[in-house]
């Protein structure tokens, strides 16, 4: 399962979700706009930065939407 923490309005956030689009991958949303995402972010993760992505299946978190598009371009290639 693909979780991806975002705000809404953010150009970072919508990188990454293109990308999600351009390879058939769907996303858990979380927006930290929620108080209580938001403390989940920075329970999680350690700052409260989006976007962030959560890959449960190959137990791989990581923030910046260039790094996250990378990854699943690699981990995910469209079929």
């Amino acid at each position: 399962m693909l979780t991806l923490y975002v705000k809404t309005g953010c150009p970072f956030c919508h990188k990454v979700l293109d990308v999600g689009r351009e390879l058939g991958i769907t996303f858990e949303e979380k927006n930290i706009a929620d108080d209580v995402v938001a403390a989940e972010l920075v329970a999680r993760g350690g700052k409260q930065q989006v976007p962030y992505l959560i890959d449960s299946e190959h137990e791989v978190e990581m923030y910046e939407s260039g790094d996250i598009s990378e990854y699943l371009r690699a981990q995910y290639p469209k079929k």
